[in-house]
């Protein structure tokens, strides 16, 4: 293994190394709950992920504020912003599934229109058509400049979506550590297993980010080649012995034939 391999295998090794640890700690070393049991360890998994969406959807919107604006408007900002939002959306369906899994044992039900459930799922399909206005037919500068608006169109429901177990009565739980006191109401060993979580799921969005990244640069490039190819080549001559559409063959009389 090259030197430049290893290097590249770093970064996820250590994912995985941290993802590991905290398996070991949410399994393990975190006490269960006085009231939800062991069921509470699923918040080493849901939390985490739904921060994570929140930081991908954060980086979209940036990213695309820094394409609509005419002194950084570079190419890279709309790649970064679509590279994000797909690993955001996939934080977002996490978030949902392992959100039900422990509602099951706790609410006794696996869905309930709930504000914050409801949000959350208004924000997966937010970006699902992010996603798929990415793919409409374009010049890659219009499509850059409209998914760049409804990106930050859709970031708007992320505030929503954290506030809304204040904002309204839900059965979901408040906020366990930014709560408007800014009093963490998690300590000891889940505290530390939490923020360990948080800590390992980052690594995670920076890996799968570097590599959608890299896979949109490449898609781009290959797109401007096409185009570029498609503009060079001459359209193909006619075969031989084909005559044109409303041309006459040689030899053959113009016009309608004379009254006999």
């Amino acid at each position: 293994m090259t030197g430049a391999r290893i290097r590249r295998a770093v970064l996820p090794g250590t994912a995985v190394l941290a993802l590991a640890v905290l398996a070991w700690l949410a399994l393990v070393e975190a006490p269960p709950d006085a009231v939800q049991g062991d069921a509470q360890r699923l918040m080493y998994l849901h939390v985490p992920v739904a921060w994570l969406a929140y930081l991908a959807f954060g980086v979209t919107a940036l990213a695309s504020l820094l394409y609509l604006v005419p002194r950084t408007r570079r190419q890279r900002w709309d790649l970064l912003a679509g590279a994000s939002a797909e690993v955001g959306v996939v934080f977002t369906a996490l978030t949902i599934l392992d959100g039900s899994l422990w509602a099951r044992p706790v609410w006794g039900i696996w869905w309930t229109w709930d504000a914050r459930l409801v949000t959350t799922a208004v924000l997966l399909f937010l970006y699902l058509g992010y996603l798929a206005l990415r793919r409409v037919p374009a010049t890659a500068e219009r499509r850059a400049r409209r998914c760049a608006v409804v990106a930050l169109i859709a970031f708007a429901d992320v505030p929503v979506v954290h506030l809304s177990v204040i904002w309204w009565r839900t059965l979901h739980q408040q906020p366990t550590v930014l709560n408007p006191e800014l009093s963490p109401q998690i300590h000891g060993t889940m505290a530390l297993t939490l923020l360990w979580g948080v800590g390992a799921f980052t690594l995670c969005y920076v890996v799968l980010l570097r590599q959608r990244y890299r896979l949109a640069r490449a898609e781009a490039a290959q797109e401007s080649l096409l185009l570029q190819l498609a503009l060079r080549t001459p359209p193909a001559a006619p075969a031989a012995g084909h005559v044109p559409v409303g041309r006459p063959a040689v030899g053959q009389p113009v016009g309608p034939e004379p009254v006999r």
